[in-house]
């Protein structure tokens, strides 16, 4: 596969983005990624995935992230600023510490804030009926709403089951 900035070199760098279901891939030669900023593995200063997502996605907020009191982690001392500029985590507690950020960021790379991610076929029975049990009480919203009520009261019975099943094991 060509880089698709120059089209002439070989492209070592990919990486795909996921924004609100919409999948795009990058694709970069070395010579096309430094130009862009961004270093490669190996080299001195390494490649920077992070700096390479928080200008996609306008993670830093505007103005170096200087804010009156910085959000800081009291475990690890690591401040929100420092972590918006490496892009992991001083320790487990960062994540109670930033939560009130953490949110609209996973939402914006991920499209959602609930992992809705593959399930193994063979252990993921329990997962997949609770995912559709959630799916059903949504459409059932949906329908109350809607007065229809002859639908709701057929998903209702629905979920009922599936919850029955589930408790049954």
């Amino acid at each position: 596969m060509l880089c698709q900035d120059c089209g002439k070199r070989p492209a070592t760098l990919h990486f795909t983005k996921i924004v609100g279901g919409e999948k795009s891939e990058f694709h970069f030669c070395e010579a096309c990624a430094r130009e862009r900023g961004e270093m490669i593995p190996g080299t001195a200063n390494g490649f920077s995935i992070h700096s390479l997502l928080s200008g996609l996605l306008d993670f830093d907020p505007p103005g170096g992230g200087q804010i009156a009191q910085p959000l800081r982690c009291e475990t690890c001392g690591l401040t929100y600023s420092q972590f918006s500029k490496i892009g992991r985590f001083g320790c487990s507690d960062c994540y109670r510490y930033f939560d009130g950020k953490l949110d609209p960021l996973f939402k914006r790379v991920h499209g959602n804030t609930v992992h809705v991610g593959k399930v193994p076929q063979r252990t993921g029975s329990l997962i997949r009926s609770r995912r559709e049990i959630d799916r059903l009480k949504r459409d059932l919203q949906e329908r109350i709403a809607r007065e229809d009520f002859e639908s709701a009261a057929r998903i209702r019975d629905r979920i009922r089951e599936l919850e029955r099943r589930l408790a049954d094991g």
